[in-house]
């Protein structure tokens, strides 16, 4: 049977999506970096305010963030994938699998806050703690991790995209990434928050759309009784195997429980060895950075829950419906390990209207995520690569420059891996699986960099490269032995991947903790809260004319802040990014921008209060509860009981557990969409009155 299916949508509509949308946001970065540039204290020409957001953000964007970060092309077409083929369990897992990373990175980004306040990238504190070696090292792994996640992106988005629209693959791969550099060069870190914000708000619309029309109004389906029913229907045609008594409605699926294994392996590499994950961490202000996280974790829960529970499962009752795109057939293996489940859905509901509305969010999720892969990959390159062996006296200009090319560079070596990856016949649902053991044996050797004082430099370097040595190990020899044969096929087997993503993180903790206790640091984070303290200062008093005055004072201010380091003490002295303004400075700021003043004044109160020790103790301590507390109900008291019982979903169970899903994503979009809203409203009420009191001022002038 040929893979190739009638496409619904014509030609000009993938060209019109994937060029106009793209242009429609570079054209908003330009206005929204002009205002920014001209009525705020945060520069988009300077490095600090290009790759760290100037440090300030506050949790509703970072959670929006991390939601439209985490929210790759595969979160909407593997877990459509899961769906499919494994049925409800399919969804669960995905979530679960993948929420538990994020809600412990926030762990790594209060104890970021707390050791290295300064830093640009984790890479950073690896050089400063461990050396050359070690930095070099885990450079390897963050940018492997980088450009498998980037290149995923294009490979599934770009598949969707020809399979709805018939658009040529290699032109979808190259023209996706390139309206996402084009803002990402226009307004920095600060640029990906906001698009990611209304990247988010349509994805929810969208996501909301699909939910209402396949459980409420559809023709075809309409309620979940009906869906319960056909997915009863499809058990009987077509029954799964390793789910008890093949149904599509339980737990019980051994395949599924497998896939969730590897999810938690591959998605602790794909989020701690992430410099966007760090990025957010930064980019936000210190005790925040935890809330940011939980919330930004529970909030993302619902994307693949919702998404997949509701087209996954659609995909796999409507085969047998006349409108199905690949009728009479069944979709090919092939076609649904490219992630195409979703797509087959989406137009069998709703035709043209559905193709275009998943086009969209397809579009939307590849763009907020490659916009934060681009901004990590240059602050790597620019900071761990450039400043630190090719021009360490590199100055601010010298840094944003660098910035910018480097974006661009890493925009077109994602698509060169993209159309690598789709030329030697590796698809989305292979490189998903495969990728946690080419990664996993990093995972605690850096988490371990910035949590745990005893880690040695050979500890960590040996936990990473024995981790990819035992993944690949691993995973080649239970391909051979399990399937007599190496090929594309059996090397992205369930077995084969668990078995290589086990080894290879198991491998990096065990490796790491036994060499680091027979030779152990005592480490005590002096140098690394000392990392960028005149960078900081330097750059943030050239960023604004305005302010050059007060060079000599923050100088100073840098100079005492340095010494005043307590190399005894867990937190960080309090030392504002922003210098407060003098009397003399204030006057002569008021004058040229009123609303600066205020912005100043309010950021320094809450930097004072945030940096406050205790304060950061206590969203340590709410870190770490809500890292065990939450995994352990969403991994194991949920889904166990369920497993081990074999139940299979009762018609008012199922009904409950749609409905469970509606209210989530409900609930994330409150976090998602308005708490960043309602967060930034004085923020947003001083721009307007800046921006109408100056055309007031000028209108005056000219009367």
């Amino acid at each position: 049977m040929s893979d190739a299916v009638s496409t619904v949508l014509p030609q000009g509509v993938g060209y019109g999506v994937v060029v106009g949308i793209g242009s429609f946001f570079t054209l908003a970065m330009i206005g929204i970096s002009m205002l920014q540039n001209k009525y705020t204290q945060f520069s988009t020409r300077t490095s600090e305010e290009f790759n760290t957001a100037s440090r300030n953000v506050k949790p509703g964007l970072i959670a929006a963030g991390i939601v439209s970060a985490w929210t790759w092309a595969a979160t909407l077409l593997q877990s459509s994938t899961v769906a499919y083929t494994y049925g409800v369990a399919g969804p669960f897992w995905y979530a679960a699998g993948a929420t538990v990373q994020i809600l412990m990175f926030s762990i790594l980004a209060c104890k970021t806050k707390m050791n290295a306040p300064r830093c640009h990238t984790f890479l950073e504190i690896i050089h400063v703690r461990y050396g050359r070696l070690a930095h070099v090292v885990f450079i390897f792994f963050a940018l492997v991790t980088n450009i498998l996640v980037g290149s995923q992106l294009l490979l599934g988005g770009s598949a969707v995209v020809t399979s709805l629209t018939g658009m040529n693959v290699y032109a979808a791969i190259f023209l996706i990434p390139l309206g996402v550099v084009a803002y990402v060069l226009m307004g920095g870190l600060r640029a990906t928050f906001l698009c990611d914000y209304s990247h988010t708000l349509i994805l929810m619309v969208i996501i909301l759309y699909f939910m209402f029309q396949v459980y409420v109004s559809d023709d075809l389906i309409g309620s979940p009784s009906r869906m319960f029913d056909l997915l009863k229907k499809a058990a009987i045609q077509r029954p799964i195997e390793g789910n008890q008594d093949g149904s599509y409605l339980t737990l019980k699926s051994n395949n599924a429980l497998i896939f969730g294994v590897i999810q938690l392996c591959s998605g602790s590499g794909t989020v701690f060895l992430d410099q966007a994950y760090w990025q957010r961490a930064i980019a936000s202000r210190p005790t925040t950075a935890v809330r940011a996280y939980i919330l930004g974790g529970l909030a993302w829960f619902a994307i693949p829950f919702g998404f997949a529970t509701t087209l996954g499962l659609a995909s796999a009752a409507l085969v047998d419906n006349p409108g199905y795109p690949t009728y009479p057939d069944a979709p090919s293996a092939n076609q649904i390990s490219a992630g195409l489940a979703s797509a087959f859905a989406a137009s069998t509901l709703l035709g043209k209207n559905g193709a275009v509305a998943l086009l969209i969010t397809l579009f939307m999720a590849v763009t907020s995520c490659a916009s934060a892969e681009l901004i990590a990959v240059s602050s790597i390159l620019t900071f761990d690569i450039y400043k630190t062996y090719i021009k360490p006296n590199a100055t601010p200009q010298n840094l944003i420059f660098m910035a910018h090319v480097n974006v661009a560079v890493f925009g077109l070596t994602m698509a060169i891996f993209a159309i690598i990856w789709k030329n030697v016949g590796i698809d989305l649902g292979w490189l998903f699986l495969v990728m946690g053991l080419l990664i996993g044996g990093a995972v605690f050797p850096v988490a371990f960099a910035i949590t745990w004082k005893k880690q040695s430099r050979e500890g960590a370097i040996a936990g990473a490269v024995c981790g990819l040595i035992a993944g690949l190990t691993a995973w080649l020899v239970e391909a051979k032995v399990y399937y007599g044969e190496l090929t594309l096929t059996t090397t992205g087997s369930n077995y084969a991947t668990l078995a290589g993503n086990l080894a290879a993180i198991m491998t990096g903790l065990i490796v790491s903790v036994v060499v680091s206790l027979i030779k152990p640091d005592d480490y005590d984070w002096v140098s690394t809260r000392a990392i960028n303290i005149e960078h900081a200062y330097l750059e943030g008093t050239s960023a604004s004319p305005e302010v050059e005055s007060s060079n000599s004072s923050t100088t100073q201010m840098a100079t005492t802040e340095k010494e005043s380091i307590n190399p005894t003490s867990e937190a960080p002295s309090p030392a504002p990014v922003s210098p407060i303004l003098s009397p003399s400075d204030e006057k002569h700021i008021r004058k040229a921008n009123p609303a600066r003043v205020d912005e100043e004044r309010h950021l320094s109160i809450d930097e004072a209060v945030e940096d406050n020790p205790s304060a950061l103790r206590s969203a340590f301590k709410l870190a770490c509860i809500a890292s065990f507390v939450l995994p352990f109900i969403m991994d194991f008291l949920i889904p166990i009981p369920m497993f081990l019982s074999h139940y299979i979903f009762s018609k008012g169970f199922f009904t409950a557990w749609v409905v469970i899903s509606f209210i989530w994503v409900f609930a994330s979009s409150l976090i998602s969409v308005i708490l960043p809203i309602f967060e930034t409203r004085a923020f947003f009420a001083l721009l307007f009155r800046e921006i109408t009191g100056k055309a007031k001022r000028q209108k005056s002038a000219a009367a």
